[in-house]
């Protein structure tokens, strides 16, 4: 996934595609400006509001956002016991969140006194996603992180054949499918409904979302006697990133075959 992940230049499998040498340690961090206000809100009551945020990129991990510390209000935090120390940030103090009644330990943390290397980090704040109740880029409700401003999600209508078998018994054949391509991921591809065997899926109770596309349902398939779950996902009610393949149906699944033929 962009920088950090997925072959990207600051991940470990980076590329070897390339006519340079990263000078530098094999986990690395980027910090790069965020481009517009985040707030978090427990109980109610903002606990981050800021437009001065950043997002640290370092190997293997997600972009997490650092505010100035004076972007959360001193008067709803309390020093904690707990610290953590990493090798290549430093040692980590922590503070409770407290607002209202309501009370949430180690929420925050900060590099008080960082490395050399990242000396960039002092008066920087970080904040987990877990401690507030909602977040909010600009006035959108945000749901598992912030979008990762080098992250990309395209989708392109294909005119190949894509044909989803379960041994002898086809599930799905469309040539009207759209190739979704995401950074750091394989293409997937989402078959539109009418080319679907609809009668062999019964909804599950499995849900995930991604930032990008949206909330996913997933369906069971049924054939025959055999029942296999979570062979394939919808978004039935997707963000920006996932318009295209709204109500659309990806399959994946080690007992599926799934085969693209090039017109």
């Amino acid at each position: 996934m962009s920088l950090t992940m997925g072959g990207g230049p600051l991940a470990a499998d980076a590329p070897s595609t390339v006519n340079y040498a990263l000078d530098g340690p094999r986990h690395a961090l980027y910090m790069s400006a965020f481009p517009r206000r985040v707030r978090a809100e427990l109980a109610g009551l903002d606990v981050l509001d800021s437009d001065r945020g950043y997002l640290v990129h370092e190997t293997r991990l997600l972009p997490q956002l650092y505010v100035p510390t004076e972007d959360i209000p001193a008067a709803m935090l309390e020093p904690s016991d707990h610290t953590t120390h990493c090798p290549f940030k430093g040692d980590a103090s922590y503070w409770h969140l407290r607002a209202g009644d309501r009370v949430v330990e180690n929420a925050v943390w900060a590099y008080t006194d960082p490395m050399p290397e990242s000396t960039w980090l002092r008066g920087l704040s970080a904040m987990y996603m877990s401690a507030a109740d909602a977040w909010f880029d600009e006035e959108e409700p945000i749901e598992g992180h912030l979008r990762d401003p080098f992250h990309r999600v395209d989708t392109r209508l294909s005119s190949s054949l894509v044909r989803v078998s379960l041994g002898d018994q086809v599930i799905a054949l469309s040539s009207g499918a759209y190739v979704l391509s995401e950074t750091g991921l394989p293409n997937r591809w989402y078959l539109p409904p009418g080319d679907v065997r609809r009668d062999l899926l019964v909804p599950s109770h499995t849900t995930t979302f991604c930032p990008y596309k949206g909330r996913a349902s997933y369906w069971t398939l049924r054939a025959g006697d055999r029942e296999i779950p979570d062979v394939a996902w919808s978004l039935p009610a997707p963000l920006k990133d996932g318009q295209d393949v709204r109500d659309h149906f990806c399959f994946l699944h080690d007992e599926l075959e799934i085969t693209v033929e090039r017109k």
